[in-house]
């Protein structure tokens, strides 16, 4: 991710850094007892859930550490949180109590509401709305203007658990990622104003390749993976049937989360050992890795990335790769 900040110089050493693998690995944080945290980065502070609360922690100066302190926690669930967002300021989180909350992150402003009928695995909020998927086996559609908090627009039956959903960005469609236990293509395209089914995507999935995580880069390219261990990379524009081009972790492990820099990287993180890959959109393999957990095993549940480091939520431990420092006290696999 380009930071313009950042001078050319220190960009060009920085990246081939990203491309050698050489980085400094530092735990941030770590609490007792294994959880399956989510974050989300926003500029100098990183926000992190760790069971029914989300802490907003500032980055150091270097980035390399937080304040141990966080400066803001948000409550407002019974049960774990799932999965969070940040939009216009507002933190939107769904829990294991089927609530949704929202909370204004300078204010203290916050709402919550019973949403669905089992645990809110995933939401999604871009200009006003809010899109939930629940093991309840719906997704749902939520306004988020003042006069309209926690009314519900649509509800859609997927007839299989949601794990993951994507508003387009241009806000004419939502996409949700299933388990893949009940219809034949985990993702499918939903009408955002009538909540009307657009299209699967997708014929050769076999039962159980259920979707972690799916993103859009643009109004017409999108990644997902999940269970059945690939990264595939769709153009709308091209095929509805096939993707345009797909990687497999090459360990057969579930994928449970990624991010692009909606160039050519995508960074991914396993179910086994708090491994993280890097790749390339132009190469086939994966260009580097890097176990965090090793001996012990856990996820990777969560990652983000910006210019300079990668930090990724593992269940009981928050890790940073530095990818200023010119050694190579961390080299990936």
């Amino acid at each position: 991710m380009r930071a313009s900040w950042i001078s050319v110089k220190e960009r060009v050493r920085v990246s081939q850094n990203w491309k050698n693998g050489r980085c400094r690995r530092n735990i941030l944080l770590k609490w007792k007892r294994n959880l399956m945290p989510w974050i989300h980065l926003d500029g100098n502070i990183l926000y992190l859930s760790q069971a029914e609360k989300i802490s907003a922690y500032k980055l150091c100066s270097n980035s390399n550490g937080v304040h141990r302190q966080p400066f803001a926690v948000f409550l407002d669930h019974r049960e774990d949180v799932c999965r969070f967002v940040l939009n216009n300021s507002h933190i939107i989180s769904g829990g294991g109590d089927g609530r949704i909350a929202i909370h204004k992150v300078h204010s203290a402003f916050s709402i919550h509401f019973t949403a669905h009928d089992q645990d809110v695995n995933c939401v999604d909020c871009h200009r006003g709305i809010i899109v939930s998927g629940s093991r309840d086996r719906t997704a749902k559609v939520w306004s988020l203007t003042p006069s309209r908090d926690g009314h519900c627009l649509h509800t859609i039956q997927t007839d299989d658990r949601v794990w993951s959903v994507a508003i387009n960005p241009i806000l004419s469609s939502f996409i949700t990622g299933t388990a893949c236990c009940g219809h034949t293509s985990p993702l499918r395209i939903w009408d955002l104003q009538s909540g009307a089914l657009m299209t699967c995507l997708g014929t050769d999935f076999k039962r159980g390749a259920g979707v972690l995580d799916v993103r859009y880069e643009t109004p017409y390219t999108l990644l997902s993976c999940g269970y059945d261990t690939f990264i595939r990379y769709w153009d709308l524009r091209t095929s509805t049937r096939r993707c345009v081009k797909e990687w497999e972790e090459p360990h057969d492990s579930a994928l449970y989360c990624m991010q692009s820099d909606g160039n050519h990287m995508i960074a991914s993180g396993s179910a086994y050992y708090g491994v993280v890959r890097l790749w390339d959109k132009r190469m086939n393999q994966c260009l580097h890795s890097f176990s965090l957990s090793s001996p012990t095993s856990s996820p990777v549940y969560c990652l983000q990335f910006n210019t300079r480091h990668l930090y990724a939520a593992l269940a009981s431990a928050l890790h940073v790769l530095d990818f200023t420092t010119g050694d190579s006290l961390f080299k990936a696999l």
